[in-house]
């Protein structure tokens, strides 16, 4: 596919103008980066595991009737999708106590929680994506009272679809993050869910042993980052096996 405008370039991913009216061309990166970009790494392969696991999870969702912003792959690093309006927030939701809520509250790291809690954070790199309650987003203007209706109603059903995939291949869903964006029909507007879903997005453990297959590997040095994402797609049948001299599995298109 020929080469098109780029729109912009995040850590981990690059839009391009899209092929038709209301579209961008997402491309993945093998970019790998944990503290706010304080640790860098290219990891080759990472880019294509990760738009084809989030191809397998927005398809996933698009079927069971919860927008998303994906219309198609287009290759092993580029997927075509809906051009829409960012809400500035990233929505967590965390089943499981970890990372900066074990840090933050003192809560053991694996604790299971009550029940889903579901946090907003500010899409602001300068300032450390801060956490920030929804009187700050009422506020600020960043999202209507509607708005985070509708938000957490989709961060649930997410949930509830991701943790239930997960769990039928032995993987427990610790938490992850999406993001949310705005599309318009003439004067009407919806949410669907934007950005990826994937192992750079979601803390997933093994359930039998507890390994992660997330990007703590990266960020704690736990081992190889692309062997753990080959291991969420193998178990999801998103990573077929093939012959390789290696004996290894690879990506077939």
């Amino acid at each position: 596919m020929a080469r098109r405008k780029k729109i912009y370039e995040g850590k981990a991913k690059i839009l391009y103008e899209g092929t038709e009216p209301g579209t961008i061309v997402q491309y993945f990166k093998d970019d790998t980066t944990a503290f706010n970009a304080e640790k860098k790494e290219v990891i080759d392969g990472k880019g294509v595991l990760n738009n084809r696991l989030s191809e397998y999870f927005m398809t996933g969702l698009n079927t069971i009737g919860v927008p998303t912003h994906f219309i198609k792959r287009l290759n092993m690093r580029e997927q075509l999708i809906k051009n829409c309006e960012i809400i500035p927030l990233e929505i967590i939701v965390r089943n499981f106590a970890a990372g900066s809520m074990s840090k933050r509250l003192g809560i053991e790291e694996g604790t299971q929680l009550p029940r889903p809690i579901v946090e907003y954070c500010l899409k602001d790199d300068s300032l450390g994506d801060p956490l920030v309650s929804e009187e700050h987003i009422a506020a600020f203007g960043w999202a209507s009272p509607q708005d985070m209706d509708d938000i957490l109603s989709l961060a649930l059903r997410v949930n509830d679809f991701l943790s239930g995939v997960l769990y039928g291949v032995g993987i427990r869903l610790v938490d992850f993050k999406i993001e949310v964006g705005r599309v318009y029909d003439g004067d009407f507007q919806r949410l669907i869910v934007a950005d990826e879903i994937s192992p750079d997005s979601c803390r997933l453990w093994d359930m039998e042993t507890g390994e992660k297959l997330d990007k703590d590997v990266f960020r704690r040095d736990l081992g190889n980052l692309a062997d753990a994402y080959s291991e969420v797609a193998r178990r999801l049948g998103v990573l077929p096996k093939i012959s390789t001299p290696a004996g290894r599995p690879t990506l077939i298109n």
